[in-house]
């Protein structure tokens, strides 16, 4: 025979809560507000929770309708090639293998090559393909190092979208203005605005705009409220002065050497010190020139060096740190910062009109030649000095090719950094001829990108005898990576002739001609892909 429940009236406005009440407690330790007695007060206690689950629902008002964006603004670039979209949707789709030492295989790895393809892309100007801005947007947001590059071929499609979905915040934030463009260089009004009323990120991104077309207008908008500013704003608006950085900043420059914030003052030092005419520079320059000499009284002429007893308050306000960092002397720190500071040109003057070579070349007495030397590399870099960079890096073939200042690689890094894109392809092909590949990766990463045929060369040839003295392969999968997106892909037809498997010598790492292999056939692969997608991007 079938149950039939006693009808239970459906239980009023807030009573949910009790109904969750008597369910957690039982119905046996809590009566239900009907009053529904024994063995049915479950049931009855179900029923009521279905019926008011009911009128909740059916009670429900809709609500108003939200306001329906607005549409996406035109992109007035040309679109892409069909060949190329298809290509940019491919990149797009791929995704890094698992992570882990095993090998590659001989596919190229697309993801890597995004980078370049989206470089050519907005030198030809064109616009994305609509339905590749999402995929387009979501590699931005996990790779920072793509998003300069992705957001402008993006366009202004990309902030609409950012604008609807949080995940992709980071364009707003990215571009100046965040929703809008920046205000043009006659409409002092919107500058006004944004300058005092826009977020951080809107106004760094607007001074460095205009830091860029006019440096004296965005100097003069800084100092309207540089009094107001915190001490981290300071630090990152004062470091965009290091575009278009001149001799009319240096009475602004001299006014932050007395801020509040030591890393403010520090960083006001800097700039000036890469003025060689500022006032600062000419006071290192005293300091630093009173602390080394030639020492007349010896038969080969040799500099010698009288670091600083004492930090003064003149030096502090000019830059120098006097703390100096742990395991490191007093004063061996304070001689390298007013080193670094001075102008270069001090020094011919001071030692005897020496050209920079003749200087380096001098010996150095009581062990300070590392100290002196490393403090000249970091002033010829902050300097752009070419010459000094020349000096101090030797030449590529010299022991252990550091040349007579170079103490690290970074160093000489740094200091290729100075030179032009030919000549510093020109010494790295020469160091990497003279002493192979195994300290030559960090030195390729500030080679212009595709590598001057004499540095390409070079790359591979060493490559290929690494190969055959049977080196452990692995070790150079870092150099091979960067030949992937960095060698011309003009050279791939000069590459067929390494695609064989080598045999190997008795005592060869196990397996490594057929990992050599594996990599130059994707080495080859990747070039002519990247010949391909030139082609695809050129309309051919």
């Amino acid at each position: 025979m079938m149950r039939t429940s006693a009808p239970v009236e459906a239980p009023g406005p807030g009573a949910w809560e009790e109904l969750v009440t008597t369910a957690l407690l039982g119905t046996d330790r809590r009566a239900l507000p009907a009053g529904v007695p024994g063995s049915r007060a479950p049931s009855a206690l179900l029923d009521a929770a279905a019926v008011d689950t009911v009128r909740r629902r059916a009670g429900l008002r809709a609500a108003p309708a939200l306001e329906r964006p607005e549409p996406a603004p035109e992109d007035p670039r040309p679109a892409l090639p069909e060949a190329a979209a298809r290509r940019l949707s491919m990149l797009l789709a791929d995704r890094p293998g698992v992570a882990g030492g095993g090998r590659r295989g001989t596919a190229p790895d697309l993801m890597e090559l995004l980078p370049q393809w989206l470089a050519m892309a907005n030198a030809h100007g064109y616009a994305a393909p609509p339905e590749t801005l999402p995929a387009l947007l979501d590699a931005a947001r996990a790779r920072t190092d793509l998003r300069p590059a992705a957001l402008a071929f993006a366009g202004p499609r990309a902030l609409w979208l950012a604008r609807l979905n949080p995940d992709w915040r980071f364009a707003l934030r990215a571009a100046p203005g965040g929703s809008a463009a920046l205000p043009g260089p006659e409409d002092t009004d919107r500058i006004r605005q944004l300058w005092e009323e826009g977020l951080f990120a809107e106004r760094v991104a607007l001074l460095a705009a205009i830091r860029s077309r006019r440096p004296a207008a965005a100097r003069e908008l800084l100092a309207a409220t540089w009094a107001t500013e915190r001490a981290e704003d300071r630090l990152m608006f004062l470091d965009s002065l290091r575009t278009g950085l001149g001799p009319d900043d240096e009475p602004f420059l001299e006014q932050a050497l007395t801020d509040r914030s030591r890393n403010v003052r520090a960083t006001a030092a800097e700039l000036l010190s890469a003025l060689p005419g500022s006032a600062l520079a000419a006071r290192m320059a005293e300091r630093a020139a009173a602390c080394v000499a030639v020492d007349p009284l010896r038969g080969t002429p040799t500099l010698v060096v009288e670091a600083p007893h004492a930090c003064d308050p003149g030096m502090e306000r000019d830059g120098v740190v006097p703390k100096a960092p742990a395991g490191r002397g007093e004063r061996s720190w304070w001689l390298g910062q007013l080193l670094e500071a001075a102008p270069l040109g001090t020094w011919s003057a001071r030692l005897g009109g020496r050209t920079p070579q003749e200087i380096v070349a001098l010996p150095v007495a009581d062990d300070w030649q590392g100290e002196l030397h490393a403090a000249w590399c970091r002033a010829a870099v902050r300097q752009k000095d070419a010459q000094w960079a020349r000096a101090l890096l030797g030449t590529p073939a010299a022991p252990e090719a550091g040349g007579p200042g170079a103490v690290s690689l970074a160093e000489r890094a740094k200091l290729l950094g100075t030179l032009g894109a030919a000549e510093r392809a020109g010494w790295v092909a020469g160091f990497i001829s003279a002493h192979g590949l195994s300290e030559a990766f960090q030195l390729l990463g500030v080679c212009a990108v595709p590598w001057a045929a004499p540095l390409g060369r070079a790359v591979v040839d060493a490559l290929n005898i690494a190969r055959d003295a049977g080196s452990y392969p692995w070790s150079f999968s870092g150099v091979m990576g960067l030949a992937e997106r960095c060698l011309d892909p003009a050279e791939a037809n000069r590459l067929d002739g390494l695609l064989a498997v080598p045999d190997e010598p008795e005592d060869a790492s196990p397996g490594a001609g057929g990992y050599w292999a594996e990599a130059f056939q994707r080495l080859v692969t990747t070039l002519r892909l990247r010949s391909a997608m030139a082609e695809e991007l050129r309309g051919g």
